[in-house]
């Protein structure tokens, strides 16, 4: 080949190239086939990895200090506070299945992830102004040493009004994005495939990196009281996320929205319900699916049939009555269901057990932001003249979840792949999620002896017992860590196998599944504070967790959760076994199988 039909050849590879559509149904903006080349990839998602870094700062800015805001600036004691802390952040997690909804029905992501974003910075600008205008009074408080006055019902309506509005717009918004930075790669082209499942690791590194800006930097500030500061960066790093994630509009991928997937579920049921006493064949021949034509107008895959909740597929039985209406004008979506549509109901069934186990590890995971924090400031917090904010140790959470995600990716999974002599990846997303559990029970352990040793130094008979123990707070740092691990294993795992579970029309529900397990995580563990310091007062007795920890026996606390987390563990293994993967056309590959 000469050198002129040489460069022919490249300049026609490179317009093929240049002009070739990806495999798995994305559109631009307009609605257009996306053009591989001018959109999504990494240039899109490292734009939203961005965004979720500086929402993520936005939103720890206010949650991770929002105990000790309850408890200096409202005057809330430390059960009080610690329940609100968890009541607010699981109402956070909750919003996500609103936005999931709203999404995967008929906002698709792209809008979804606009309208909760102003939401979320509108929240913040209200909470900013209400705390500088009425709550921080006299000037000056809301540090350790000097306590704000009372408060009007306005002036905390205002605030509680502020703190929902924030959660509102984090929680509409946290589910879509991760699953709108999965979408700028098309999993149907082999490298663009393998960067989709690194991107989840990624997202969960950009979501720490925010998380220890704002642990260090703003919780430095609303140590020291200067809480309205603290705030106002919270808010304008809410605005930047907002901004930087609109400048890059013309370059996302989009998935059209599926419809409402309440009528498709509630189809299904009627539908078998109807058939509940009609024969079928084992061999499932007799089964309906959509014809080519409907098919491709249909822009999600075929999900293939499976042999499990056999009653459900009582809704693609086609009755005699079914075929005189397909010889009419089309049969009767509350009578008959194609089995994609069937196989989708079972999909979300499969993944319940799975989730139902996730939720005891969330309940472990939210007490790094209201009773390790409330321990911490307990112990010797002073290095020399300096004063470390008890919040700011989940730094080490942060440091820990960089280390083993690049621990896990460079180094484990290579191992565990060369282990299994096999091309596929090293520990599937079940077995990962089952070694975050283990983790979890170290880091409850671990907890439990640094508060036996820090009740072992305490001082008695202090008051407000700040600083009351001579154990350094340092020795919390385990702790933090083991949960950072965890996290790695656990929450990124859940990402991971939550968005690959789900059907094409469900995927922000797959993410807004993960968060919602964290949401009951929290409202679990309020009700199991609640429980427990109900029971360990009677007979007049401070309980476990009194306002003077110097007084009770968090160390008890900690160990119950590290065997509520070992009992999850043998539930959570009995379900991973028997769990059955999506199966999806043939044209895609099915999707590998997780074991355990």
């Amino acid at each position: 080949m000469s050198y002129l039909e040489s460069q022919v050849y490249k300049e026609r590879k490179f317009e093929e190239e240049s002009e070739e559509v990806t495999l798995d149904g994305s559109v631009d903006f307009h609605g257009r086939p996306a053009i591989r080349a001018k959109s999504g990839r990494w240039v899109a998602a490292i734009i939203i990895l961005l965004n979720q870094a500086l929402a993520t700062l936005a939103f720890f800015g206010i949650g991770v200090n929002l105990v000790l805001f309850l408890t200096r600036v409202v005057g809330q004691n430390n059960a009080d506070a610690a329940n609100n802390v968890s009541k607010w952040t699981g109402t956070v997690y909750i919003f996500s299945l609103v936005g999931a909804f709203l999404s995967d029905s008929y906002w698709g992501r792209y809008k979804t992830c606009a309208v909760f974003q102003v939401i979320f910075v509108i929240g913040l600008m209200s909470l900013s102004l209400s705390s500088y205008l009425f709550l921080l009074k006299p000037k000056g408080c809301g540090n350790e040493s000097v306590n704000c006055g009372k408060h009007s019902k306005l002036e905390m309506g205002m605030f509680y009004l502020s703190i929902y509005l924030v959660a509102l717009g984090n929680g509409g918004y946290q589910p879509n994005i991760a699953t709108f930075g999965a979408d700028q790669f098309d999993e149907e082209h082999s490298k663009e495939g393998h960067n989709k499942v690194a991107f989840f690791s990624y997202f969960y590194l950009a979501f720490n990196i925010g998380q220890l800006f704002s642990n260090t930097i703003l919780v430095y500030f609303e140590d020291e009281g200067m809480w309205a500061l603290g705030f106002w960066l919270s808010a304008g790093s809410a605005f930047a996320a907002l901004v930087l994630f609109l400048v890059c509009t013309p370059r996302y991928r989009h998935f059209k929205p599926s419809g409402n997937p309440l009528s498709r579920f509630s189809q299904v049921l009627v539908a078998a319900s109807r058939k509940s006493k009609v024969q079928m064949s084992s061999n499932g021949e007799d089964l309906f699916n959509m014809d080519a034509k409907e098919a491709s107008n249909n822009a999600n895959r075929k999900i293939l049939h499976t042999h499990g909740f056999k009653f459900l597929d009582r809704a693609a039985f086609i009755s005699s009555r079914d075929l005189g209406d397909q010889k009419g004008l089309g049969y009767n979506p509350w009578r008959l269901c194609p089995v994609s549509q069937v196989e989708e109901v079972k999909c979300i069934l499969r993944l319940l057990p799975i989730w139902l186990c996730t939720i005891i590890y969330s309940v472990v995971f939210t007490q790094m932001a209201s009773l390790f924090v409330e321990q911490g400031a307990a112990m010797k917090t002073k290095v020399s003249n300096f004063r470390i904010p008890p919040a700011s140790m989940s730094s080490f959470d942060i440091l820990s979840v960089a280390v083993f995600i690049f621990f896990y990716r460079r180094v484990l999974d290579p191992f565990v792949g060369k282990l299994k002599k096999t091309d596929s990846k090293g520990l599937t997303e079940l077995q990962r999620m089952g070694v975050g559990l283990v983790i979890a029970v170290l880091a409850m352990v671990s907890a439990g002896l640094v508060e036996c040793y820090r009740l072992k130094y305490a001082k008695q008979g202090c008051i407000h017992c700040n600083d009351s123990s001579t154990l350094s707070i340092f020795w919390q740092i385990p702790q933090y860590a083991f949960i950072g691990a965890s996290e790695v294993f656990m929450y990124v795992g859940q990402l991971e196998f939550f968005n690959a579970q789900t059907p094409d029309g469900l995927k922000s529900f797959g993410s807004a599944l993960c968060m919602t397990s964290i949401s009951l995580g929290n409202y679990v563990s309020s009700l199991l504070v609640s429980v427990v310091m109900k029971i360990s007062t009677e007979d007049h007795m401070p309980g476990w967790i009194p306002g003077n920890l110097n007084k009770g026996h968090l160390d008890r606390f900690y160990f119950l959760l590290a065997a509520l987390t070992s009992i999850d563990l043998i539930a959570y293994i009995a379900c991973a076994k028997w769990y059955k993967c999506i199966q999806l056309e043939a044209n895609t590959g099915e999707i590998d199988e997780p074991e355990v």
